[in-house]
């Protein structure tokens, strides 16, 4: 699992769990995305590609570049150059909106077909709930004490049931590293470790009956 070939969870509900300067960039890509300035959205995602799927620092609505693309009916080039860079059409607003909805309630037929999931790896709903469950146990057992301090958002799996290569890495404040998962059939590889700390890897393979622990000790 390299970690350049992953797209990124974005996890991080709290301002202060940024820097001044991440705030601005992405306070800048969901004013552009708000307002409908696409130039400027893709000038911030050139530079930033792992803001994709991000949403405003600190808001509620839980829209993406894509979600606001769906709320104006942008023009299809903007939305498949957004698909391109790895927006996720499966990802749900706080309302519990993909895209593709946001786009009928308002009307954009020209949307439907673009933003319409394509699922690359099926699998049972229950079984993928039950995944992601687990998964959820073993960050907070590796990590609980900083979920509950930034206020993470835990990663969601049915994103990865549409990428090419279904793989995702979430970033945690304060740990200095975080979590490289990868779906393989109907079982997920998750890979942990602290940068600062040597020998501090562990890799599980979870399940949707549990989660084991297959590895540890490596950088």
């Amino acid at each position: 699992m390299a970690l350049d070939d992953t797209s990124t969870w974005d996890g991080v509900t709290l301002r202060s769990s940024y820097n001044s300067w991440v705030l601005e960039g992405r306070d800048r890509l969901a004013d552009a995305a708000k307002y409908g300035d696409w130039p400027t959205v893709f000038d911030v995602l050139e530079r930033h590609g792992d803001w994709i799927n991000g949403t405003r620092v600190g808001g509620i609505s839980g829209y993406t570049p894509l979600h606001q693309a769906a709320w104006h009916g942008a023009p299809t080039d903007v939305v498949l150059r957004l698909i391109d860079l790895g927006a996720w059409r499966t990802v749900r607003t706080a309302k519990g909106e993909r895209a593709v909805d946001i786009a009928e309630r308002r009307g954009h037929r020209h949307l439907l077909e673009p933003l319409t999931p394509v699922i690359r790896h099926q699998i049972p709903a229950g079984t993928l709930a039950a995944i992601q469950h687990h998964f959820h146990g073993v960050i907070r057992e590796r990590v609980n004490d900083l979920v509950t301090e930034h206020q993470l958002r835990l990663p969601e799996l049915r994103p990865l049931t549409e990428q090419q290569n279904p793989s995702c890495w979430f970033p945690v404040p304060g740990m200095y590293g975080g979590f490289r998962y990868q779906l393989q059939r109907e079982e997920l590889i998750v890979e942990s470790w602290m940068r600062v700390v040597g020998g501090s890897g562990q890799r599980h393979v979870v399940t949707e009956h549990g989660a084991r622990l297959v590895d540890e000790g490596f950088v």
